[in-house]
């Protein structure tokens, strides 16, 4: 019994003496005690040419824009002052620029972007009106203009005109009575006929107005001087040969025998409506109505009288203009 009593004793020593081994292990690896064990692996991070990307997340230091950062907001402020001097860091930043419509201030536009050239060019009708329209008819007219917009609104052109007329059936009539009293021989004057015309230039003030959209109006005036010529014709009849290709052929053409002309001053008043072809162009279609009124000499001696009294006629024209 006091053999078992003995070992037992014996084996609680190493038993506690064991534990007291293992529990020193851990303190002796902390304290710098080398491992025989393999080692760790490194980092792929681990080399200075490759960088972590944990180890940077400013937008300032990745170029990426304003970094929150303190050097970042330092850089910022110092490329603000660049800009100019008496900069102040503690403003706010400068407010983006706004555009509205362009403005120009050119040889070529006014300040409000319209054209400084103004131009026009069109055709219509002239439509005789008043004691003028007892012997005259009415017939195509066409006009050109140039001259100079002072802004959107206001423009003066420089224009000519030119306004064709026929002669009514009892206007020719009763001059083919007065030709055969003239003493010529019977049949002379068979084929008689007649056309009529009123040139002008004249210098034409106009005033625009342009709504919202692409249409718009206008109104224009006219002063100037005019002329205006009565032929009479008769048929005539020729032979033409072309020797060339060896041909030749008979024709009959009017050709005026009798002309009477008288001028003066003609002015104008009327109305016009545009119709823009772009939102950001200056050319527009136009269609416009005028009274127009000629006070020529009144010469009464001429053959033909009506030449020489004021004349009044409506011209319309449609055409384009800028």
């Amino acid at each position: 019994m006091k053999n078992v009593q003995e070992g037992l004793r014996t084996s609680c020593r190493w038993f506690v003496a064991a534990a007291a081994v293992i529990s020193m292990v851990p303190v002796a690896h902390a304290a710098g005690v080398e491992s025989t064990s393999a080692p760790a692996p490194k980092s792929i991070f681990a080399s200075s040419a490759v960088t972590s990307p944990t180890s940077n997340l400013t937008y300032g230091e990745m170029n990426y824009g304003v970094s929150s950062s303190s050097s970042s907001v330092d850089a910022t402020l110092d490329e603000r002052a660049s800009l100019g001097e008496g900069f102040n860091p503690n403003q706010p930043p400068p407010r983006r620029r706004t555009y509205g419509r362009p403005r120009y201030s050119d040889k070529w536009h006014n300040s409000d972007g319209s054209s400084k050239i103004a131009f026009e060019v069109g055709a219509g009708m002239a439509v005789p009106a008043g004691p003028m329209a007892r012997y005259y008819t009415p017939s195509y007219k066409f006009s050109v203009g140039g001259g100079l917009n002072m802004n959107k609104a206001f423009g003066v052109l420089v224009q000519f005109d030119y306004d064709n007329f026929g002669l009514t059936g009892g206007n020719i009539a009763n001059m083919y009575n007065q030709y055969n009293t003239l003493g010529y021989a019977p049949g002379t004057f068979d084929g008689l006929d007649a056309n009529g015309h009123i040139w002008s230039f004249t210098l034409n003030p106009t005033i625009s107005f342009q709504g919202s959209g692409r249409g718009g109006a206008y109104v224009v005036g006219g002063i100037g001087y005019a002329r205006k010529v009565t032929n009479f014709t008769l048929p005539t009849s020729g032979t033409y040969c072309d020797y060339y290709y060896g041909y030749c052929y008979d024709y009959t053409s009017n050709q005026a025998f009798d002309t009477y002309k008288s001028g003066g001053i003609t002015i104008s008043g009327g109305l016009g409506l545009t119709y823009k072809l772009s939102s950001f162009s200056s050319q527009r279609l136009f269609v416009e109505a005028r009274y127009a009124w000629m006070n020529t000499d009144r010469n009464a001696n001429l053959f033909y009288a009506h030449n020489a009294e004021r004349s009044g006629y409506f011209p319309i024209i449609a055409g384009i203009r800028w």
